[in-house]
């Protein structure tokens, strides 16, 4: 019996220094084909090694325009817009695009609600306007989503018709950018 209980500690040494000889071999002959088609090389440049190029186009922040082809207007559903969209990332930019008002189109604008609830009841007067029924025209109204907090923006014309009846309201969250480029 004392053989026995002698020889457990080493065979559990022995399985460690063989477990690990063989990851040395093969995190030293990384061309070897283990594990499939896994490539070590690709492995560590991705996660271990954070000194490698990092592909810029993936990483710079982008300009997103608010309802894509439809623009900033009446009656287009912009919470469901802004769930297709998803996710957008911190500095991101929203392009809030509208027509200038004329007698065929209504006035727009932009504003900020500080609170779930006061976006959700449409409450403009708890709301900051950030831009007024001109600042979307040409080039459009921008914004930077530049702090990792919940936005909530809507219309504030005829005091909340637009955001509550016009569905021009969305809510986003921007989210921490990778620091790793996105698989193939």
């Amino acid at each position: 019996m004392a053989i026995v209980t002698n020889f457990v500690p080493f065979l559990t040494l022995l399985v460690i220094v063989i477990t690990s000889s063989m990851f040395t071999v093969t995190m030293a002959n990384k061309d070897w084909p283990s594990f499939g088609n896994f490539n070590y090389t690709d492995w560590w440049s991705r996660f271990g090694n954070h000194h490698h190029q990092i592909n810029k186009t993936e990483q710079q922040p982008k300009n997103i325009i608010v309802g894509g082809s439809q623009n900033w207007h009446f009656g287009y559903n912009y919470s469901d817009w802004a769930l297709k969209n998803d996710p957008f990332y911190l500095n991101d930019t929203l392009v809030f695009k509208y027509d200038a008002p004329n007698a065929t189109s209504f006035p727009h604008s932009v504003y900020m609600f500080p609170t779930w609830k006061s976006f959700k009841n449409c409450d403009v007067k708890r709301a900051k306007m950030l831009a007024n029924h001109t600042q979307g025209v040409g080039e459009g109204f921008k914004f930077v989503l530049n702090k990792w907090k919940p936005y909530y923006f809507a219309c504030g014309e005829k005091n909340g018709l637009h955001c509550n009846v016009g569905q021009m309201k969305f809510a986003i969250m921007p989210m921490l950018r990778p620091l790793w480029p996105s698989w193939p």
